[in-house]
């Protein structure tokens, strides 16, 4: 890999934490989800004119990454309702990337060297041990938490095989969110109509950036699949947990404890592995 995919993963990966504490941040934490979702479809329909078509054979894997992502954001904001970002955020995170790298090196025949599956597994390690000091409570939220990163496992090796097949990893991006963003507004203006008016009014700024956010995450992410072993960046853009750890901790003001620090540490020891290998 490449220092300059590797810098682009870092930043994909501060890019997913901040949109994140955006939603753990709102009030409403499912409409500010949709807000997000939202803010994104609307800047795809502004760009996609001016974006070549993905490939024909690629918009199967489109249909079912939105349905997979339609999944993964209710997910997320139920999960961040229930607990706090600082324990359902690793497991969401930390659990997948081992999952990606089990299936990829079965299914899309991508063999990793052994020094690639020990990064993988100190990111997958550091990121599941930042959370294993939680409240009592929080049972729900880390049930969903571990759900969600069966469903971010899943959507990860759906556009590992798509946006290999589209030919345009930027239109594939966003087709993704456009197509993820509108049965999501739609739900929101039909079952919660008043309360999502108020939530688009009130916040549509950081709706926008974080619709932002999201989606230069996503897209520099799978741009990078096109050159590197699907399961490295998955679990290379895991090192989100750093961002987060330290967003949960100077803006949400949660307190992470040792367990959180230690897990931090062998997250940015896998991606120095990662890198090298």
């Amino acid at each position: 890999m490449t220092i300059t995919v590797f810098c682009i993963i870092l930043f994909a990966a501060a890019l997913h934490a901040g949109w994140n504490a955006l939603v753990k941040g709102g009030e409403d934490k499912l409409l500010t989800t949709v807000l997000v979702t939202a803010s994104a479809a609307a800047i795809a329909v502004a760009v996609l004119p001016f974006l070549p078509a993905p490939a024909r054979s690629s918009w199967l894997f489109i249909a079912a990454s939105s349905l997979l992502q339609v999944l993964y954001y209710v997910l997320v904001a139920r999960a961040y309702g229930l607990a706090d970002m600082s324990a359902t955020y690793p497991l969401m995170r930390g659990t997948a990337p081992l999952l990606v790298a089990l299936a990829t090196a079965t299914f899309l025949h991508e063999p990793l060297s052994p020094a690639a599956w020990i990064g993988i597994a100190a990111i997958c390690a550091g990121v599941l041990g930042s959370a294993l000091h939680r409240k009592a409570g929080h049972g729900r939220g880390i049930a969903l938490a571990l759900l969600n990163a069966v469903v971010i496992a899943c959507d990860t090796l759906v556009d590992g095989f798509g946006v290999r097949h589209s030919q345009a990893p930027a239109a594939y991006t966003l087709w993704i969110f456009l197509l993820t963003g509108i049965p999501l507004a739609g739900w929101a203006l039909w079952a919660r109509r008043e309360a999502f008016l108020r939530q688009v009014a009130i916040g549509w700024k950081p709706g926008l950036a974080g619709g932002l956010a999201t989606m230069v995450s996503y897209g520099l992410a799978l741009w990078a699949m096109t050159f590197a072993p699907v399961a490295v960046i998955a679990a290379l853009r895991e090192t989100s947990i750093l961002f987060a750890t330290v967003i949960a901790a100077l803006i949400l003001k949660e307190k992470p404890g040792p367990a959180r620090v230690a897990g931090a540490c062998l997250i940015a020891a896998g991606a120095i592995v990662l890198r090298l290998s």
